[in-house]
């Protein structure tokens, strides 16, 4: 059911936003004003048929001349901006993670003290040296666990897979084959186990479970070996101060980057062309997409998110998609300035609440719901996952939740969209169900040009459905209200926005 989120629940027995339905009823017609959504990503395919149509080029800036003919301090931003990247066209592919880079900065200073030996100015900073060094340290022996785990499924399942291309003298083993040979090869037992398994987890071959299975052990390592690595350290490729947190104008046009895959997924979903019978459909019509390259695999750093919100406000955003997050900010103050900036100029924040199964309103995960003063940020929307199935796991087990600091749930368990080279895939996470909300926010903007991101948050809020559903609370087994998950207790839905945007503004 790849275009499970676009469905209705009443027509179609699927607790999607209801997509589909709205297009047909309430906005077949239209007249729509272009909108610009900037996602704030790894990067954006440019080439891939179902967004080149519709990524943002700045009609002011010629391509590789090398002259800021815009005097924005950013040299050749045709496509968007790569904060992530050097003057001489290299780029960060992956980071550390925060905890890793508080660790490593502050262990000399830290390390073997005890806290109340430090003077009172030092004592705050050694607390959170403290639990940077614990989630570290954690962190680090459950991903060399994992790699262990993983790299050994992979010797297995390639030995497993290969004695069964044997048996059945086969040069790939595809769903079709395995049928086959489960009815008419009672010699190959194993047939019918591997036909199962590869059903159970969406693929076409054993060579695709291969190549997945291969990419999770290259992410693990990438963990171990640098976003873990507490010696490791790539920044200086980018070639600006990181304590500069004033700085702009560092980084390079690349908005692309070097793998592109989550930040390519991420605008698929929000704006991939729709109707044209390729691949996957987007929320939104009428939409321009900006790339703002920010985040790496590891994790974002604030003073990146602070100037791509900048960036994306600066040149024509309405509405920023940020599909990421991590559990340390310590320059958060930068980022809560450019999201108070972004709010002075109308432009609306999404955020994806995270994939922790945590409860944000006691723990942490940052960019986050509340500004440093403990105010709820007016202009950003916190969004969880949910499923295709009205069921227990209707809530993702792996999303955040929060009933205050988590806005509404929306469709972001097994989301297929566009990916690098004109391919698609099917991602889950709290990363998939953020750009779903920045489409819905895009096609009521496009719609009501005038909406304050207060009042397209307030119409999006309003109108999500509210479920009842006995679910497991993520990361658990125990069943709750799925309503008691989030501010609205619902899932966002699109036909309702749109008819209680009408309504509110009064359109026969």
């Amino acid at each position: 059911m790849r275009r499970w989120q676009h469905l209705d629940l009443k027509a179609d027995g699927v607790p999607g936003i209801s997509a589909d339905r709205a297009y047909r009823e309430l906005l077949a017609g239209r007249k729509r004003t272009p909108v610009l959504v900037a996602v704030l990503d790894s990067g954006i395919d440019s080439t891939h048929q179902d967004l080149k149509p519709i990524l943002w080029r700045k009609p002011t800036e010629v391509p590789g001349n090398g002259v800021d003919e815009d005097k924005n301090g950013y040299v050749d931003d045709v496509r968007g901006w790569n904060f992530l990247g050097g003057k001489d066209g290299q780029n960060i592919a992956v980071e550390t993670l925060e905890q890793t880079r508080i660790y490593a900065q502050y262990r000399a200073q830290f390390e073997g003290k005890k806290r109340k030996a430090l003077a009172p100015a030092d004592q705050a900073l050694f607390d959170v040296y403290e639990l940077a060094k614990a989630a570290y340290q954690k962190d680090l022996a459950h991903e060399k666990e994992q790699l262990t785990k993983l790299t050994e499924a992979f010797a297995s399942n390639t030995a497993s897979f290969g004695r069964m291309k044997q048996a059945l003298n086969a040069a790939v083993l595809d769903t079709a084959l395995l049928r086959q040979a489960a009815q008419s090869r009672p010699d190959v037992p194993s047939a019918g186990s591997l036909l199962a398994f590869l059903r159970r987890n969406g693929y076409g071959s054993t060579d695709e479970a291969l190549k997945s299975l291969n990419e999770a052990v290259t992410h693990s390592r990438d963990r171990v070996e640098k976003s873990l690595n507490a010696e490791y350290n790539p920044r200086p490729l980018v070639g600006d101060d990181v304590a500069n947190l004033s700085e702009t104008g560092y980084g390079n046009p690349d908005s692309q980057g070097p793998d592109a895959t989550h930040g390519t997924h991420c605008a698929g979903i929000i704006a991939g062309v729709r109707g044209n019978q390729l691949g996957a459909d987007g929320v939104a019509e009428a939409v321009r997409i900006m790339s703002v390259r920010s985040t790496p695999s590891g994790d974002e750093r604030d003073k990146d998110v602070a100037n791509a919100i900048r960036y994306a406000v600066d040149n024509g955003a309405q509405i920023i998609s940020m599909s990421f997050g991590k559990d340390f900010s310590p320059d958060k103050a930068a980022v809560d300035a450019a999201m108070q900036y972004a709010d002075q100029k109308g432009v609306l924040l999404v955020h994806a609440a995270g994939n922790s199964s945590r409860d944000t309103d006691t723990g942490r995960n940052f960019p986050s719901a509340r500004y440093l003063s403990g105010q709820d940020i007016p202009n950003q929307i916190s969004v969880g996952a949910s499923s295709r199935l009205n069921t227990p796991a209707l809530a993702a087990e792996f999303s955040n939740y929060g009933k205050q600091t988590v806005d509404v749930f929306a469709p972001g368990v097994d989301i297929y969209s566009s990916t690098p080279g004109n391919t698609y895939s099917t991602f889950s996470g709290t990363s998939m169900a953020a750009p779903v909300v920045a489409g819905v926010a895009a096609v009521l903007k496009s719609l009501y040009p005038q909406l304050t991101p207060q009042q397209l948050k307030q119409i999006i809020l309003q109108s999500a459905v509210p479920y009842h559903t006995k679910v497991n609370k993520p990361g658990t087994k125990k069943l709750v209200d799925f309503a008691s998950l989030s501010k609205t207790g619902g899932i966002v839905n699109l036909y309702e926005a749109v008819k209680l945007a009408d309504q509110q503004l009064a359109v026969k």
